[in-house]
């Protein structure tokens, strides 16, 4: 499948458009291929009739290929995989994205105002620092309150997403929260969901080889549920009894990685 078009939005995360119908829904994943250096999967950011998009960033040796992609490149696209956020008769929901976290819940508010216009969203944003925030233009949408923040406070508030989640959940009108992002932070949301008892969704990332729930690669402690096919979007109930949850992950031979 050609690259359609790139978009650069900072020196370390790009989107990549292809013009196909994917029909993934959101927390979803495909896997790209890049022949001769590797196939890994990433979650579906942007998506419309006719095009979807992934947003990468360059954090190994094989993403630092793939940015060297120009439009017209092809690759090979497999999927949508996986489970995806679902925020059921939820009215008033907060999305919670870390760094480039923040693109497939853009594609969940898009897909949720598009069904239901009166859903109200408060979506923080957080990152390290200012030229790491990440959000496109075209995410921007007045229906959407935005709560950016930064560990440095050189954009928006100072301070932890989770910090800003905690203020509005004591506001007490929150009924659904989702969030995608480094799993430190995940696992703080959870803990707030758990505390002021909101219906919570997070998006669980393993290293995977198959996504077909074959291999076993992705398996998690001590339940041995698998993140290609029980996974990636998990119910905080379900995330909570995942002993590995914020503590560790496990790398290509099955070592103990703690965070």
């Amino acid at each position: 499948m050609p690259v359609k078009r790139i978009v650069a939005h900072n020196q370390f995360i790009k989107t990549f458009y292809f013009a196909h119908r994917l029909k993934a829904k959101p927390g979803q994943f495909v896997w790209l291929w890049l022949p001769q250096v590797a196939e890994k999967p990433f979650s579906v950011g942007w998506q419309t009739e006719s095009e979807f998009g992934l947003t990468i960033c360059q954090v190994g040796p094989a993403t630092q290929k793939m940015f060297q992609l120009k439009v017209g490149d092809k690759v090979g696209i497999k999927g949508p995989y996986g489970t995806h956020y679902d925020v059921r008769q939820a009215k008033n929901i907060a999305l919670v994205g870390g760094g480039y976290g923040s693109a497939p819940l853009s594609f969940l508010a898009e897909t949720e105002l598009n069904k239901n216009p009166l859903l109200n969203i408060d979506f923080i944003i957080g990152a390290q620092a200012k030229n790491l925030i990440f959000i496109r233009p075209q995410d921007f949408n007045q229906k959407i309150i935005y709560h950016f923040t930064t560990n440095d406070g050189s954009q928006g508030e100072a301070g932890l997403a989770t910090d800003a989640l905690e203020r509005l959940l004591k506001k007490g009108n929150i009924n659904y929260l989702a969030t995608c992002g480094p799993e430190l932070m995940q696992h703080k949301v959870v803990e707030l969901a758990v505390k002021y008892n909101v219906s919570c969704q997070i998006s669980l990332e393993r290293y995977m080889k198959c996504s077909h729930g074959i291999c076993g690669q992705c398996v998690v402690d001590p339940l041995g549920i698998r993140m290609c096919t029980e996974g990636p979007v998990l119910d905080k109930e379900l995330a909570l009894q995942i002993s590995e949850f914020g503590l560790y992950h496990r790398g290509p031979a099955g070592e103990r990685i703690d965070f």
